[in-house]
């Protein structure tokens, strides 16, 4: 192996979060232990981080899983559509030679009135590669709802679906797991989108805090370097030191969103 790298030895191996989402956790810059989590990206996991697992029969039949992180800790999680629906349906937008630019659609999505469609995101149909545009138009055809008539309206449904799955899936992973958090993190690049995680700070009830963006790259470094001892501590330090190093956008629920966000989660089925 030596040989084949190029390198010389001996070669240090470290034992990281071999999961990017156990690294990703690892680098959420959290304060206490009371806070839910969002690894947003093309898929986004969602759950708590946990002493022990959860064992029960409600928590397998609503699709949670556990899994092992960094210093015995449980990722308790489920995995959720992310922004999968957005990146097909600029393909598909590409490929038909319509504007696709993210952020000219996302500055027109922001100025659509909010809940003009809502799909269950997790719905089957939008796993595979496609024409997203129309299956989200379709299922909202087949749920009561005027499907959305232009780019942004379709971009806006998608980003409120979203919001509305982490709401569901923050609430079932807390309730499953008799937990109570206070914040909601949420890492990866979907932290970028700001309209996105207004609209999950609405949702969740819950002030969110976005960032860092390269949470995963962090966590691992991190353990790596604690393994090394350029570091100490437990999760607690290498958290406060993802918070004193790197940006970190802060969003606050807006006032009376809550009666909005029940009102629309009942158009979709029980989850």
């Amino acid at each position: 192996m030596l040989a084949q790298t190029g390198l010389t030895g001996p070669v240090p191996l470290t034992a990281v979060g071999s999961h990017d989402t156990a690294s990703a956790v690892v680098g959420v810059p959290a304060a206490t232990d009371r806070f839910a989590y969002v690894s947003c990206g093309t898929w986004s996991l969602v759950g708590v981080e946990l002493p022990a697992p959860v064992l029960t029969g409600p928590s397998r039949a609503a699709g949670f899983t556990n899994e092992l992180g960094v210093d015995g800790t449980v990722r308790y999680l489920r995995n959720v559509m992310g922004l999968w629906l957005l990146s097909e349906s600029l393909r598909t937008w590409a490929d038909a030679g319509l504007p696709a630019d993210l952020g000219e659609l996302l500055s027109a999505a922001a100025r659509v009135p909010a809940f003009t469609a809502v799909v269950d995101c997790d719905d089957p149909r939008f796993l595979p590669p496609g024409d997203m545009p129309a299956r989200i138009a379709a299922l909202c055809a087949e749920t009561g709802q005027t499907p959305p008539q232009s780019q942004a309206q379709t971009v806006r449904c998608i980003l409120d679906s979203l919001a509305l799955a982490y709401r569901r899936a923050v609430r079932t992973a807390t309730e499953l797991s008799g937990t109570d958090v206070e914040v909601v993190h949420v890492v990866g690049g979907g932290a970028r989108n700001t309209l996105l995680m207004q609209l999950t700070a609405d949702a969740c009830g819950l002030r969110v805090l976005a960032g860092p963006v390269e949470a995963a790259a962090l966590g691992n470094v991190l353990v790596q370097a604690r393994a090394l001892g350029a570091v100490s501590g437990g999760l607690a330090e290498l958290r406060a030191l993802v918070r004193s190093t790197q940006d970190v956008v802060r969003y606050e629920p807006r006032t009376g969103s809550e009666v909005a966000w029940a009102a629309i989660e009942a158009r979709l089925p029980a989850r």
